[in-house]
């Protein structure tokens, strides 16, 4: 049975669930999924989890759940804009968008390289795939039949709508969106899924975050200080881009994409003073960039092509892609690649390496009650390293801290 583009099979959840009577008719299952993740712990979390710059260096800067609000609103208007009449495709793309970061470990992608590091033994550590055990495992909401844990118990269209990298480790590079023991809810969600194809909620779910993550890592950077764009480091902004995001961009694609960005109206022509007058030229350079890159998508993809989950793809010009590419260039030279961040990211690596290695000695009486009672289930050494990384993975960049100067220092 089909109830508008979406299926009673994109509907369904691993443990089946009546509608409450609260829903009727008012909640479509989509709206349900979003609410949960709304009020999940995991979501709460990422208010003290680091987005690029910690709170110790600036309390203006976003966070991970600051970012995940934004994303979730250009996802939402995204999708609005190419599926006017298809209401549950913004739904679903919201909901991805709120999701896609509760994977992510204390301290951004400096602590998910380290504990990928710790878990190599035990399949890795990526906080996609870290997202989909959350929402189908980690997270308290729902147990089967069985007692075991479903987590938040979210439709199949949800969670697959939440995995940006529908394979598994090895397949295509670092990024991967499923551990081994979590293939049998991954093939479940994957179901019609013919291949590693992106459903496009997930397509617009990832441009979402590539849009806020480029332009509002700008715009963070501007205000704490720490760039100025009216001078610009052209070869080292190049190289960056080329080293972190578009391997085969030249520099004449670069530059060109440079000169196109500093033809918008907003582009600053004088050095940010911090006054309301430069904080509100600023916020309207953010807008007319957001604006620039999803107006791109939006011309550039037919309204025909436009069809849910795998039956279509997001259409991204170009141009518009090594635009967003050149503004992350920006970004990460100028504040991930500063100077001051990097005695502190050291810092960071080997807390994550201490904490792992004392909670690996240490075991279930130095771990959350949820996550000893996966060590006393573990059947071998791996699968108490990943209950350890799980742990730790949990953990915001404050407690992280705390758990480490009690147990460690």
């Amino acid at each position: 049975m089909s109830h508008g583009p979406y299926s009673d099979l994109d509907r369904e959840r691993v443990v089946p669930e009546p509608p409450k009577r609260v829903d009727a008719p008012i909640r479509r299952a989509f709206e349900r999924d979003r609410a949960r993740l709304v009020h999940a712990a995991s979501t709460r979390r990422l208010a003290a989890k680091t987005q690029v710059v910690g709170p110790q260096f600036d309390d203006f800067v976003r966070n991970r759940l600051t970012h995940s609000l934004e994303v979730a609103q250009i996802a939402r208007d995204v999708s609005r804009a190419i599926a006017p009449d298809q209401p549950e495709m913004a739904d679903l793309a919201e909901s991805a968008a709120l999701a896609h970061d509760l994977g992510h470990p204390p301290f951004g992608h400096n602590g998910e390289q380290v504990l990928h590091e710790l878990a190599a033994e035990a399949g890795g550590f990526e906080g996609n795939a870290q997202t989909l055990r959350l929402l189908t495992r980690l997270e308290s909401k729902t147990f089967d039949a069985d007692g075991v844990s479903v987590g938040l118990n979210l439709t199949r269209a949800t969670l697959d709508a939440c995995t940006k990298y529908p394979w598994r480790a090895g397949e295509r590079g670092r990024k991967f969106g499923v551990y081994e023991d979590d293939l049998p809810v991954f093939t479940w969600m994957r179901d019609p899924a013919d291949g590693q194809h992106r459903c496009i909620e997930a397509q617009i779910m990832d441009l979402a975050d590539d849009v806020a993550y480029s332009v509002h890592d700008v715009e963070d950077g501007i205000a704490a200080g720490h760039l100025d764009l009216t001078r610009l480091d052209e070869a080292a902004i190049s190289e960056i881009v080329r080293d972190w995001y578009l391997p085969g961009a030249s520099d004449a694609a670069i530059i060109a994409a440079l000169t196109d960005l500093r033809s918008v109206d907003g582009w600053p022509t004088q050095e940010y003073d911090g006054s309301r007058r430069a904080l509100a030229a600023l916020k309207n350079l953010t807008s007319d960039l957001i604006g620039r890159f999803c107006g791109a998508v939006q011309t550039a993809t037919p309204y025909e092509q436009v069809v849910v989950r795998h039956g279509g793809d997001l259409v991204i010009p170009e141009p518009t892609r090594v635009e967003i590419a050149v503004l992350k260039g920006i970004a990460t030279h100028y504040v991930m690649l500063a100077d001051e961040h990097k005695a502190a990211q050291q810092r960071q690596r080997e807390l994550v390496v201490e904490l792992v290695g004392v909670l690996l000695d240490r075991g279930p009486e130095a771990l959350d009650r949820p996550f000893a009672d996966d060590w006393a289930a573990a059947a071998d050494d791996q699968a108490r390293v990943r209950v350890v990384i799980d742990q730790v993975a949990s953990l915001t960049d404050v407690t992280a801290v705390a758990w480490h100067r009690h147990l460690v220092a």
